[in-house]
């Protein structure tokens, strides 16, 4: 017999693990995991998700971090998902990392919970998790809507920390960031500093300065842009220079704008094209605006407000009626803006019968609470119809205690119509709310200068001095050859003033040739007509209109920017003060040059001739 030790038996008698099962078992778990992550995706419902979630615990495969990963993803980004249930997966993963983090904050700040996204990255910081550049930018989005500098400026130092101060994105966050806070100086200064920008920088960089009011640095940024001439402004870009160029008056940037919009864009999506209605519309180019809106496809609720405010800045009450009526033939409910809007056409067009009517339809047909914007309307709307006492009762009546702007209407009806008892007490309860200006002394003295009254005259402003108050010189802006200048009133040393003071001699000539005697009453003084007569000469409005008549070509228009044009023809003295049909779409051709002999501002402007 022969034996052999036990340590050197054949390789083949020794008992030995199946590898050949090993690798299907990691197989079979590697399509487990694959169809998992697939299904995940796949969900279109948080119950169905929670079908996965058990299937994955079933197979034992949530210890794998593509597993967890994508079925925190899939809760956490889609519309149906549930942050209570994407928190109750993210506490069963053992070792969270930063993608894991980053789903959670993005979810918390897309769930408006700002708080939790910036209490779960100081977390994430004690866990020793070192965020990255996508961390950073819905931290400051947290920040932005917060209106929090101090942690937006904190996290800023955690940017440098971690070394993403350079990354382009982190950049545009904090740009958007400083730019909602009202931190104008560090916005800039982000942008001025990054090496590499995109459009995105540039559509945070303005949309800062039309969010804070900055109309003229936004335009600027704009043009900046183009100048450079490697970018292609996106929509939103487009939608706040449009912003600017509305409350500018800029016509000519807005019109080019327009144009940037048609070259660049195969649509324009209600947004887009209900700010190009209102460019055009407070622009004066009521004409324009009336051709987009009509052949706009889709309308909203703030596209038919703003046709509607807009035909009520140009006088047109009729009109704006009608466009109300196509609305609620659309099924559009109309919200308490919309009956603002058509209120005040009602008010700017006389139409005080169907103002009442309407506002009794706020409550009764539309279920609408009236607001103090309505009942300011309904006093405005009664005010300028001489209806003083109704309007007084109105304000008694009021549900709310009534604020400055309601007395302040009032003061301006009573101005309006002579009425020296109510206008006492209108500027009575504003001295009571501690709310009176200079403007509302002013208001009152001209109502006693009406009647002559010139001791209460004096008292008053006494009193407007007593209460520190100073009258500010009216202003106007003219643009002429795309240049904007500004006219100060009484301001006789302008570089050009001697040019501009003989065009007004001849305007006056002209006009007093025409029969129009100029309304003194509007000077507060106790002074001859002479006297006053060279005062009402000096209006910033009339210095303005004879600077452009002189330097501006033939077919020219003259747009007075900053001011209710059809109370700026009457100052001038371009038309007759009694004249009905004055409306606000005259400021597009206030004035078309025609020839060197007359200046023609529409059918109801008396034309005004001066000599070269």
């Amino acid at each position: 017999m022969v034996k052999t030790s036990v340590l050197h038996q054949p390789h083949l008698l020794i008992p030995h693990e199946d590898h050949s099962q090993q690798t299907q078992e990691s197989i079979s778990l590697k399509l487990k995991e694959q169809e998992c992550m697939s299904l995940s995706k796949k969900c279109s419902s948080l119950k169905e998700l929670k079908q996965v979630h058990c299937h994955i615990v079933k197979f034992g495969l949530f210890c794998s971090s593509l597993c967890s990963s994508n079925l925190l993803l899939s809760c956490v980004q889609s519309s149906w998902g549930s942050m209570d249930y994407a928190c109750s997966i993210f506490n069963q993963i053992d070792d969270p990392g930063c993608f894991e983090f980053n789903m959670m904050i993005r979810g918390y700040v897309r769930d408006m919970d700002f708080d939790e996204a910036l209490f779960l990255y100081h977390q994430m910081l004690d866990m020793e998790v070192v965020p990255d550049n996508f961390t950073y930018p819905f931290l400051l989005k947290a920040c932005a809507r917060l209106r929090d500098v101090k942690k937006g400026v904190q996290i800023h130092g955690h940017v440098f920390k971690y070394g993403y101060e350079d990354d382009v994105f982190v950049q545009n966050s904090l740009i958007n960031f400083y730019g909602k806070c009202g931190e104008l100086r560090e916005c800039c200064c982000v942008f001025e500093k990054m090496e590499q920008r995109s459009v995105a920088s540039w559509s945070a960089l303005i949309a800062a300065h039309a969010r804070n009011g900055l109309w003229v640095e936004c335009v600027g940024s704009f043009r900046d842009m183009i100048r450079e001439g490697c970018w292609r402004p996106e929509e939103s870009i487009l939608v706040s220079v449009l912003s600017a160029c509305t409350n500018l008056g800029d016509y000519n940037t807005g019109q080019c704008t327009h144009g940037n919009l048609i070259r660049n864009m195969c649509g324009h999506n209600v947004v887009v094209e209900t700010s190009l209605l209102d460019m055009y519309l407070k622009c004066g180019y009521l004409k324009k605006g009336l051709y987009l809106f009509d052949s706009m496809v889709e309308k909203n609720h703030l596209t038919y407000s703003v046709m509607i405010s807009g035909l009520a800045t140009h006088g047109c009450g009729a009109e704006a009626l009608v466009v109300f009526s196509k609305m609620l033939k659309e099924g559009l409910e109309p919200d308490d803006v919309v009956y603002v809007g058509v209120l005040t056409a009602c008010s700017h067009a006389g139409l005080v019968e169907e103002g009442l009517q309407l506002f009794n339809r706020i409550k009764n047909e539309h279920m609408i609470e009236p607001t103090i914007q309505h009942y300011g309307c309904l006093v405005d709307l009664l005010g300028r119809a001489g209806r003083l006492d109704e309007a007084l009762q109105v304000i008694k009546n009021m549900p709310m205690e009534p604020n400055d702007v309601v007395w302040r209407s009032l003061l301006g009806a009573c101005k309006t119509f002579s009425n020296i008892q109510l206008g006492e007490i209108a500027a009575e309860k504003l001295m009571q709310m501690k709310l009176i200006n200079a403007s509302d002394f002013l208001v009152l003295s001209h109502i006693y200068a009406e009647a002559r009254r010139w001791k209460d005259v004096a008292i008053t402003r006494t009193k407007m001095a007593e209460s520190g108050l100073t009258q500010t010189p009216g202003f106007s802006f003219v643009e002429v050859k795309k240049k904007i200048y500004k006219f100060v009133s009484q301001d006789m040393a302008w570089p050009q003033c001697n040019g501009v003071y003989d065009m007004l001699h001849q305007m006056e000539w002209q006009l007093k040739f025409e029969g129009y005697s100029a309304d003194t009453s509007q000077v507060l003084l106790d002074v001859d007509e002479e006297e006053k007569m060279e005062r009402l000469s000096r209006r910033s409005q009339k210095l303005a209109i004879a600077f452009a008549l002189i330097h501006t070509s033939e077919g020219s228009p003259i747009r007075i920017h900053g001011q209710n044009v059809s109370e700026l023809l009457v100052h001038v003295g371009l038309v007759m003060p009694a004249s009905p049909n004055v409306t606000a779409n005259r400021l597009e051709s206030s004035g078309n040059r025609k020839s060197r002999k007359q200046h023609s501002l529409g059918p109801a402007i008396i034309r005004v001739a001066y000599q070269s």
